[in-house]
């Protein structure tokens, strides 16, 4: 049981010394959370079994859903990797550092605890200033999930961190909030067409203005039947302690349902959370929402950004507030809307009541 450190790192002051005693953690087989630009990280150097096995162990995450690992600018990737496939060398320009992480035929260097027994891994490089810097000042591939609990909402801020990895872990270090609050692009470079295997804000349309067609795994499609290739899009993620329930259909149509499943719910003495956005804010009971109701405002439909950076807080505060029952707006899956309906279609559980545009009745998914 730790007492665990929160360290605030100042984005001005990013000199190697700062990270000493992060450095001592990752090469002495702990684990050490930091900050992203996508979320916060739960990092152990990549060739330490022991902080491998502890991230493990202080997240509950299955053994066979592969770590990431993390590198800095200027890392060789010998030995990480056996083969930089022919498309890779375009993204890898493009993109890093950034939110992607690409799918490589794993190297010698790379243990089957990292891969959960698969022979590819999966390599990305930060751009958060805080994350440069440490694996800049560690000199240490460092693999990192999400420093959350399995399962949680993943970590936007280093208070989030707290709440799951308090007495868990030994430090974290606080870079203020995530800004993009999604996790990676994930993309599998392995074979002729690449494929994404989790979408992030490096979205689809922008990978094929650089290499041309991308496929999208058939396993992750919201109806699919079809097992995800990544095994971990298999679990339970992102997930509110209260039951949520997306509804998706016209804006109007929705309204009026979301009304009636809040009355519902009050009347059964639940408290009741509402996931909206700032269009719609006015809208929802002629303006009069409940107070009995928790209304957690995503952003603008007009900026979807906004809306992935505040979707994992969201989430966190309807489990601060007690929420039993929450009800959400489903979003337009354009662009980086793909990724901000993936997380929550998967936060649902897949629970979304199509409002059918002729009766307005509702179909459960």
């Amino acid at each position: 049981m730790w007492d665990t450190k929160v360290t605030k790192v100042e984005e001005g002051r990013l000199e190697a010394t700062v990270f000493d005693e992060a450095t001592a953690l990752l090469r002495g087989g702990q684990i050490v959370a930091f900050p992203t630009e996508t979320v916060y990280g739960l990092g152990a150097w990549a060739m330490s079994e022991e902080g491998i096995t502890r991230i493990y162990e202080a997240k509950g995450r299955p053994a066979d859903n592969p770590l990431i690992v993390h590198i800095w600018p200027g890392a060789t990737l010998e030995g990480l990797i056996s083969e930089i496939p022919a498309c890779a060398e375009a993204l890898m320009e493009r993109f890093w550092p950034g939110p992607l992480t690409l799918i490589f035929p794993k190297g010698p260097l790379i243990s089957k605890a990292i891969t959960g027994g698969l022979d590819t891994v999966a390599i990305r490089m930060p751009s958060h200033p805080v994350a440069k810097a440490l694996l800049e000042a560690c000199r240490l591939p460092v693999v990192a999930p999400s420093a959350n609990t399995s399962g949680r909402p993943s970590p936007t801020t280093a208070q989030h961190v707290k709440e799951d990895m308090a007495g868990r872990i030994p430090l974290i270090l606080d870079g203020g909030p995530c800004a993009i609050g999604l996790e990676s692009t994930v993309l599998d470079v392995t074979s002729d067409k690449p494929m994404i295997l989790r979408p992030g804000a490096v979205t689809r349309e922008m990978l094929q203005q650089v290499i041309g067609d991308v496929r999208m795994d058939p396993g992750i499609a919201l109806k699919s039947s079809a097992v995800p290739k990544a095994p971990g899009m298999k679990y339970k993620h992102y997930a509110p302690k209260g039951e949520l329930i997306l509804l998706e259909g016209p804006l109007e149509r929705v309204r009026a349902m979301m009304e009636e499943k809040v009355a519902e719910s009050i009347g059964k003495g639940y408290k009741t959370g509402l996931l909206i956005t700032a269009e719609m804010q006015a809208q929802y009971f002629q303006g009069h929402i409940p107070a009995a109701v928790q209304v957690e405002i995503l952003g603008s439909r007009k900026q979807p950004d906004q809306i992935a950076a505040n979707l994992f807080r969201a989430l966190r505060r309807f489990d601060e507030g007690g929420c039993q029952a929450i009800y959400g707006e489903a979003l337009p899956r354009d662009g980086v809307g793909e990724a901000i309906m993936n997380r929550l279609c998967k936060a649902a559980a897949g629970r979304i009541l199509h409002v059918d545009t002729a009766t307005g009745k509702d179909e459960e998914e």
